[in-house]
């Protein structure tokens, strides 16, 4: 089942050797990264959930055959719908999903264009409409975290972190 760690104010990536997924964890079993093209694709939230999903399937999450299975596989569905919609709202639309595989989580990384920061929105209102993107990836997810391009250019990685199935 997923976990549940408020991050800090000024949290924004793991401490260094702290992170459940290394940044460049294992995708598949040669190490890498699944990733989906995502930059002018028309229907990206539904791409992105198709392809996490058969993901989840290639790495035996789904079928799922416990309702806590059931749970993390629609944890890790919501938290990509989440983090490309924030991308698309807010940042110009997303470029990149990536997913990473590693014994005890799923890493999930959005990269877009954007120089804004997501961040969950204070104090959450459950009764409006609207703004309770990252509020959920927050609930859902083990960690989270932005990464700002190193070379300078406008754009970032915002990354999550869902706990694997027991």
């Amino acid at each position: 089942m997923s976990t549940t760690r408020p991050p800090a104010a000024d949290d924004r990536g793991p401490d260094p050797g702290d992170a459940a997924v290394p940044p460049h964890g294992q995708g598949d079993q040669d190490g890498q990264p699944r990733r989906l093209h995502l930059a002018g694709v028309a229907g990206v939230v539904p791409s992105a959930r198709d392809f996490t999903r058969q993901a989840l399937h290639d790495w035996g999450w789904l079928p799922a055959d416990t309702a806590d299975r059931r749970a993390a596989a629609e944890d890790v569905l919501l938290v990509v719908s989440e983090l490309v919609t924030n991308a698309c709202l807010h940042a110009g639309g997303p470029e990149e999903l990536r997913l990473f595989r590693h014994p005890k989580a799923l890493r999930l990384e959005v990269v877009d264009g954007g120089v804004g920061s997501p961040a969950p929105r204070t104090p959450h209102r459950a009764g409006r409409p609207g703004g309770h993107g990252m509020f959920i990836v927050q609930r859902l997810c083990l960690d989270w975290g932005v990464v700002r391009n190193a070379d300078g250019r406008p754009g970032k990685t915002v990354w999550a972190e869902v706990a694997a199935p027991a």
